[in-house]
């Protein structure tokens, strides 16, 4: 309301000045005399001002026209203006509506649109960086993936554009099955953006498969630094690429590099029941069996497995059956009602035919997790306390049918493994296998998931590591 009013006030004002102005002009009485070619006028004060102010209107007008006819003359010899201007913003929006229909040409598989609306937008827009994914991408759902390879090479020109071009020649190494290249263009694509979290699980997971275990330990490590894995994660799984990394070593002869890196592992991940198994050998193979006994039972701690016996065992070859139960009492006091920790001690008394503390050992496993493991144990201590031929086949009977008890499982696609590895050999998981009970228990038994050997005095016949259907087989027939 009030700013209406000023502005209503100014106007007034101005119509007012001008109408005194224009008044006061005429008022004058003097006149301007002015001579030009033979011809001479007399104005007056006001006419002189009208005439100024239409020679400045008349003077804009001229340059207008010249500005607009120079315009022209630079259109015409090829200059940019704003003729010139209105046609490129033309070709340019329908190069980028080309573009969009492309890219949505390609989002809903229309392999053959999308190959066109390709080329139009190159065709308008001229820029390569642009349009070149596009060309590639209907290049590949069309299977031509000749000119698909030819274009991702060409997007490798330019800075803007080399990363995508890397990542196109990868994801079609990839389809192809060429491994080897597919390694040097994942580890490129990771040097132009280490922080890029698909080309990091890539280059991961190539190099679990090829066995390149110190490249994938430097992008787990890379990742745990970038926030994207967890402390505990990276310590566990780098655990895990270390032991791989020592048994390369050790396979390759330089078996001091070997134990270092399984005692790193080792000490890194207790739990890893491989790592502490080869850590322990090679303490014990140093000279050092206090170290190795010391791995042994902080693992044992951790997790109780048939592995970690089996080594601790052979670290006194030469010992009598009590004499090896008396030793492994240390192992044993751990994890006291842990099921391998009672398995354990049923085969070491067996060994040492105590039959009744064997018994005693199992306890109730019998009925709570009759695997066959625990009902071929049975079958031995019946036949070591005299029972019947009969009592004893029924025994061996029922552990050829039973659930085979806990064995190496991928968590992710619950494959049954004879050996730990790092990468699942059916789904190619990394680190996806535990020691626990299988899903399906009807599985046949891995050469792996044995029966713990007795743990006798060298020279016996458990010494020889038969399988549980070996041992049963080997019991049954001497019953016969």
């Amino acid at each position: 309301m009030i700013w209406s009013f000023i502005k209503i006030s100014l106007f007034v004002a101005v119509v007012v000045g001008l109408a005194f102005g224009a008044a006061w002009l005429s008022d004058l009485g003097e006149t301007i005399r002015i001579i030009a070619f033979g011809i001479e006028l007399n104005l007056g004060a006001l006419q002189a001002v009208i005439l100024i102010g239409l020679a400045i209107v008349a003077i804009w007008l001229a340059l207008k026209v010249l500005g607009f006819v120079f315009a022209f003359i630079r259109f015409v010899t090829g200059d940019e203006t704003a003729i010139s201007r209105y046609f490129d913003r033309n070709r340019e929006r329908k190069g980028y509506e080309a573009l969009a229909e492309g890219m949505l040409a390609v989002a809903s598989g229309e392999s053959k649109l999308a190959a066109s609306k390709a080329s139009r937008a190159e065709r308008y827009l001229r820029r390569p960086e642009l349009t070149n994914l596009l060309t590639a991408q209907a290049a590949m759902m069309n299977g031509d993936t000749r000119k698909a390879e030819e274009v991702y090479r060409k997007l490798l020109a330019d800075q803007r554009t080399r990363f995508v071009g890397v990542q196109g020649l990868l994801s079609q190494k990839l389809a192809e099955g060429d491994t080897d290249t597919a390694v040097k263009l994942a580890q490129k694509a990771f040097a132009l953006n280490p922080k890029n979290l698909e080309v990091q699980n890539t280059l991961f997971k190539l190099q679990t498969e090829v066995g390149d275990w110190k490249g994938a330990r430097d992008v787990l490590l890379a990742k745990m630094r970038q926030g994207q894995l967890p402390k505990d994660v990276h310590k566990r799984r780098d655990a895990v690429l270390a032991l791989q990394e020592a048994k390369a070593v050790l396979d390759g002869g330089t078996s001091i590099e070997a134990q270092e890196a399984a005692i790193a592992a080792a000490k890194a991940s207790p739990d890893l029941i491989p790592a502490a198994a080869m850590a322990a050998k090679a303490h014990y193979d140093k000279g050092d069996a206090k170290s190795a006994t010391r791995v042994l039972l902080k693992a044992w701690e951790a997790q109780p497995h048939p592995d970690l016996a089996a080594v601790f065992a052979s670290m006194v070859p030469g010992e009598s059956a009590t004499e090896r139960l008396k030793r492994f009492e240390k192992l044993l006091s751990l994890r006291p009602d842990h099921e391998e920790t009672r398995l354990l001690r049923a085969e070491l008394c067996i060994a040492a035919e105590d039959f009744p503390a064997a018994r005693r050992a199992l306890g109730n496993l019998v009925e709570t997790n009759p695997t066959s493991r625990v009902l071929t144990l049975m079958a031995a201590i019946e036949r070591g306390e005299g029972e019947d031929d009969a009592v004893v086949r029924g025994w061996l009977a029922k552990a050829l049918t039973a659930p085979r008890g806990k064995q190496w499982c991928c968590d992710k696609c619950q494959n049954i493994q004879s050996q730990w590895g790092p990468v699942c050999d059916n789904c190619g998981g990394f680190d996806t296998l535990s020691w626990r009970e299988p899903a399906h228990n009807n599985m046949p038994l891995p050469n792996g998931a044995e029966m713990l050997p007795l743990i006798v005095a060298k020279g016996t016949k458990a010494d020889t590591g038969e399988t549980l259907e070996g041992t049963a087989r080997a019991l049954s027939e001497r019953e016969k």
